[in-house]
């Protein structure tokens, strides 16, 4: 995980990008917070370094610098380090472990649900530093792992020579708390003629990084590693819908691992709708879409905006007759994960949730779309439009049961 900052030349473009930055006084920004401050932790130098613990690891930082310097990894250094050395917070060990949480409340989803919602288990949250004023997210019995179907050493001797396979990596939130999205999307990958395979799989591993556990961090990713290389040296592309964890696979785990593993599965991961652009322009796939009258308003993750303009997504739906899709990708949700459901972040939090909706709802939109939950849940705490993953208009424009 190491960082050069000697190309940072203090242009500041960092820091009028940096959503944390404009709701928070007391962050001064990554450019002080990543290449400034780290002259200083190399030199040996006692930094003050508990406004770190405000930056959101949004990693729009890192898409504004000119310079390729990335604030965010070194601030996630030192994000890490301050961890260590003042210790764990309750909430930051829970969110660590949240893939085993995740399990245990979808296996009994129906009690875990009413003890998530009831008045004295929201004290409880808010007696060890988590929020009681949102909806905690209601888990699903019928994970896409337990229902999927086939199983996944079936699907891989099925697959049919020169067919495009693809492992779907559905990440915690798609398994766990909507899994009728994750089979929407094997829907529409098997609708192209592709082979699809839901691979075993743990949590990404950034909810572990961005509470500054790093060793699960790398233990969650090196059990992915093992399974996703075989795929990967089987000949399946490796897909993800999750912009988060996307972003892990893609950019941390070269790092966090440190293995050739790391590299193979970071070279061959696709977002969804950039994989389908890919298989349309090189005419494997053709796209016939029935009309969808609908005006979107499409808030695009922070995550997703290193993968280019214009976004895969729009690039598919501007050719869905009869949607009109607007582009809101200026702001910030301010929800990152975790980060959103710390009592001690609620003002920055919703400062900026505030900001990205009223941004979005400028359009009088029919719905809105977020490839991220994290953003949908967000998002529907300030406003009562509809708010739904991409799949869900590419399953209508597709005309997929």
């Amino acid at each position: 995980m190491k960082q050069s900052f000697e190309n940072c030349i203090r242009c500041t473009i960092c820091v009028e990008d940096c959503p944390a930055f404009k709701a928070n006084p007391e962050y001064p920004g990554p450019k002080q917070a990543g290449p400034d401050a780290e002259r200083f932790r190399l030199d040996g130098i006692e930094t003050v370094d508990k406004w770190i613990t405000h930056c959101t690891q949004c990693k729009r930082c890192d898409y504004a610098c000119p310079y390729g310097v990335d604030p965010s990894k070194l601030i996630l250094k030192a994000q890490i380090r301050y961890v260590k050395e003042n210790g764990r917070t309750l909430p930051q060990v829970l969110f660590s472990n949240f893939h085993y949480i995740a399990r245990l409340g979808s296996m009994f989803s129906v009690v875990t649900n009413l003890i998530t919602s009831s008045v004295l288990v929201g004290k409880l949250f808010k007696l060890i530093g988590l929020r009681n004023d949102i909806p905690f997210p209601r888990f699903r019995f019928r994970t896409l792992q337990r229902f999927h179907g086939q199983s996944a050493a079936h699907k891989r001797i099925a697959a049919a020579p020169k067919q495009r396979k693809a492992a779907f990596f559905h990440g915690c939130y798609l398994n766990s708390n909507a899994p009728d999205e994750g089979r929407m999307i094997v829907a529409v990958l098997e609708h192209f003629g592709i082979r699809v395979v839901v691979p075993a799989q743990v949590c990404c591993g950034l909810p572990a990084l961005g509470n500054g556990d790093l060793k699960k961090a790398r233990t969650l990713a090196t059990w992915n590693s093992k399974e996703l290389a075989k795929y990967v040296d089987e000949g399946w592309d490796i897909i993800y819908s999750c912009t988060s964890c996307g972003h892990t696979l893609i950019n941390d785990y070269p790092g966090i691992l440190g293995t050739d593993e790391g590299v193979r599965i970071s070279e061959n991961t696709w977002n969804l709708y950039e994989y389908l652009l890919l298989l349309r322009d090189e005419g494997q796939i053709a796209f016939n879409f029935k009309p969808v009258e609908k005006a979107i308003s499409y808030h695009v993750p922070c995550h997703l905006r290193g993968r280019g303009v214009p976004y895969p997504a729009d690039r598919i739906f501007s050719e869905i007759p009869g949607v009109q899709i607007h582009i809101q990708d200026e702001n910030c949700c301010g929800f990152s994960g975790s980060y959103g459901f710390k009592e001690k972040n609620r003002e920055t939090t919703d400062t900026l949730g505030r900001i990205a909706v009223e941004s979005l709802m400028k359009t009088n939109p029919d719905a809105i779309i977020s490839d991220c939950g994290s953003c949908r849940m967000q998002i529907s705490n300030f406003t009562d439009t509809r708010i739904v993953d991409p799949i869900h208009v590419l399953y209508e424009a597709l005309g997929l049961p």
